[in-house]
């Protein structure tokens, strides 16, 4: 028997048979658009979560289908760097990496948090801060133009709680509100907001990720003693 990781990158065949037996068994199957994910539950305890392809969609109905068309936006973003990427049936099409000059350099503190307990008097904290305005500007003026050029499924963000605020106050808002359907928080960590982490995420959230409880594991096993899965990280 092999040895089951906690999390798995399976293909759409594995997540098929996975809800096919949980449907057997009378597990409860819910979906959250907010992941785009499945939780499968058995007695109120939690056997497995898929995240789903964002070049899938998902219906109570029909359960997968492909979609042969998807279109997805990213938006990864950190204190002074941030990478906006659009991608056509997982592939990445159109990016842009944006930087700002928002960390001062003596404390390695970013101009947000500086302003909530020093203030804005010094000239060198006004041009942070002018300079932290227009980086969300630029950001939304580009995910803005990917709204009005492509029919966008979903919109992926990896951004701080710190950071939202001057995101959705921009002069130049996002084509999303906050609790958009559409906008999805990505499941992974993101640490430098580089073009690497944009092509990265886009082919992980292109694929399927299984998570497994221990009791998920055992009730599962069956489908991964005969199959060799890749393995990710998430």
């Amino acid at each position: 028997m092999i040895k089951i990781p906690d999390s798995l990158l399976i293909d759409q065949k594995i997540a098929q048979e996975i809800l096919l037996q949980a449907q057997v068994q009378g597990m409860q199957i819910s979906y959250f658009p907010s992941k785009h994910q499945l939780l499968i539950e058995r007695e109120q305890a939690w056997l497995a979560k898929i995240f789903l392809s964002w070049t899938t969609t998902w219906s109570e109905n029909q359960g997968f289908s492909r979609n042969e068309d998807a279109h997805f936006a990213l938006a990864l973003i950190k204190s002074g760097q941030a990478a906006v990427g659009y991608f056509h049936r997982g592939q990445l099409e159109d990016h842009k990496v944006f930087r700002a000059y928002m960390v001062r350099k003596k404390q390695g503190k970013s101009q947000i948090k500086h302003l909530k307990t020093k203030g804005k008097s010094r000239a060198g904290s006004r041009i942070r801060l002018e300079e932290t305005l227009r980086f969300f500007e630029e950001i939304n003026e580009r995910l803005n133009a990917y709204d009005h050029q492509f029919p966008l499924d979903f919109w992926g963000i990896s951004c701080s709680k710190t950071l939202w605020p001057f995101l959705f106050s921009s002069s130049s808002p996002p084509p999303f509100s906050s609790d958009s359907r559409q906008l999805i928080e990505l499941p992974f960590h993101v640490s430098q907001a580089s073009f690497e982490e944009l092509q990265q995420a886009g082919k992980l959230l292109s694929g399927f990720h299984l998570l497994l409880s221990e009791a998920g594991k055992k009730f599962f096993s069956a489908l991964f003693n005969s199959k060799e899965e890749s393995e990710e990280d998430w």
